[in-house]
């Protein structure tokens, strides 16, 4: 049976429901991940969870150590990652309180570390990234989120901002361009190194408010994390059909 990594974002800092079995403090060569990761049992089996942001909520998207958070979490067993994210609806289907679970991306990120192959290295590594997310764990998101009957696309491309301000509306104009239907700003580098270290790598992605530009007025956050109440219920819904039927 395979061992579910569930990565928290922005609303998911605790996963309501596990019944914790274990929390690990863990040391990685790249230093502390985020927060603990933890052990317990949700939707009747064993999963591991990790606060992307720490929790409380409190490590902004462009310093959140993503090396030693997906290192930490195949240290501690995991085989596959189910990863939550908070996003701006570029494209006009992509409204408030839509699910989205992303096939593709384009990464508008700087000066992360962005992989694990550098230093004095034996041979140079390069990895395909053709397809950033496992069509396996899309594939069960996709059903879940069928049988469960929530608005959703299963096909999106999630741009990757460097935050953590909000964008310009000339720079969702451009990413809208560029072809991406949300935006979000913590994307990249997980996806990759998730595939650096070969682990399956799935992205649900909640639309908690209309990118710059896109409505009237200026995005508020108190209407973002009023939209990401309201849907987190949803995400944690998705995921556990997901954990009990696979």
């Amino acid at each position: 049976m395979t061992t579910y990594a569930i990565i928290g974002g922005s609303g998911l800092t605790q996963l309501e429901g596990l019944d914790l079995k274990q929390a690990q403090s863990l040391d990685t060569p790249y230093g502390q991940p985020s927060a603990e990761v933890l052990r317990g049992q949700y939707a009747g089996r064993e999963v591991l969870f990790l606060a992307r942001h720490g929790h409380p909520h409190r490590i902004p998207p462009h310093q959140v150590n993503y090396r030693a958070n997906l290192w930490a979490l195949k240290q501690a067993g995991a085989e596959a990652v189910l990863a939550v994210n908070a996003v701006g609806g570029i494209h006009p289907a992509m409204g408030s309180g839509h699910l989205c679970v992303a096939h593709q991306l384009i990464d508008y990120t700087w000066g992360r570390a962005h992989s694990f192959f550098e230093g004095e290295l034996a041979h140079v590594t390069h990895v395909d990234f053709s397809h950033p997310y496992d069509e396996a764990l899309r594939g069960r998101l996709i059903a879940a989120l069928q049988e469960l009957g929530y608005p959703h696309s299963s096909h999106g491309v999630y741009g990757a901002t460097q935050g953590p301000r909000l964008e310009t509306a000339a720079e969702i104009a451009r990413l809208e361009r560029d072809g991406c239907d949300i935006v979000g700003m913590t994307g990249m580098p997980e996806a990759a190194l998730a595939r650096e270290l070969e682990l399956p790598y799935a992205c649900l992605a909640l639309v908690v408010n209309p990118a710059a530009g896109k409505a009237s007025g200026i995005i508020s956050m108190a209407e973002i994390e009023a939209e990401l109440a309201r849907g987190i219920d949803k995400v944690r819904a998705v995921l556990g059909r997901v954990l009990a039927a696979d």
